[in-house]
């Protein structure tokens, strides 16, 4: 795992130096889904964190502002649409999941059949088992086909319109935007602090080491058909580590198109 430093430099072709302030902190950031012993709240692996000494969201918000025409809406109808076809990839993906887990089940039945003689009370007991659960299969293949239809029939009816929406928010984020790197700059040398951007491990666990000053946590997590944003204030104080936890809870819901 790298870490990587950028300067002041950042927008006009981001140059790599050394963190030499005096007195670094170690801040420690922790990235999972959510707390407890939810199994659907692991750590997020892989996830790459910005410590920016800028607040991203207010040039944002700003160069927004100033922009001559406002940026294109999402039509209501569409953000309704894109979480109909989320709700219907995940009915679907739970079927095949349920469709594997039987198919599995059904085949190696089917080998211990193969190893017992036909008279034997157990080979019927299997026996019966297995055509149960063949039923079931043939069912749950039949729903799972199904909800995959709906599933593809929502999204081809909807992809036109979100492809249309995608370019014209795009075009108008280049003429927002054209100044971003000039005010990042100008920021960065206001602050005369650095950026560090590093990566979480397999635990959802960083350590990078920052001057103390004032920098925001800055990263992103895409989902099925959202992602969680994050661009939280930290405060760095020298001699005191700093522990940040990125979850759902802290996070900016974001629909993705």
């Amino acid at each position: 795992m790298t870490r990587r430093i950028f300067g002041p430099g950042l927008a006009a072709g981001i140059g790599v130096v050394a963190l030499t302030a005096c007195g670094p902190v170690d801040v420690t950031i922790i990235a999972a889904l959510g707390d407890g012993p939810d199994p659907n709240a692991g750590p997020l692996g892989s996830l790459e964190v910005q410590l920016l000494p800028y607040d991203r969201d207010d040039i944002f918000d700003s160069l927004a502002a100033a922009a001559p025409r406002p940026e294109p809406e999402i039509p209501a109808d569409l953000i309704a649409a894109q979480t109909e076809i989320a709700q219907a990839r995940e009915s679907w993906r739970a079927s095949d999941d349920r469709w594997g887990v039987l198919r599995d089940t059904v085949e190696k039945l089917y080998d211990e059949l193969q190893e017992l003689d036909r008279g034997m009370r157990t080979y019927q007991e299997i026996y019966d088992s297995w055509e149960d659960l063949s039923d079931d299969l043939a069912r749950v293949d039949r729903d799972r086909e199904g909800l995959f239809e709906t599933f593809t029939g929502l999204q081809e009816a909807t992809i036109g319109q979100m492809d249309a929406i995608r370019i014209m928010r795009a075009d108008w984020a280049d003429e927002a935007f054209a100044d971003v790197g000039e005010v990042i700059a100008a920021r960065m040398e206001m602050a005369g602090l650095d950026v560090a951007v590093d990566t979480t491990d397999a635990g959802g666990r960083v350590i990078v080491r920052l001057a103390p000053g004032d920098y925001w946590v800055h990263a992103r997590y895409e989902l099925v058909s959202e992602e969680l944003y994050w661009n939280l204030p930290i405060t760095v104080v020298r001699g005191e580590p700093l522990e940040v936890r990125l979850t759902r809870a802290n996070a900016e819901v974001r629909p993705v198109f």
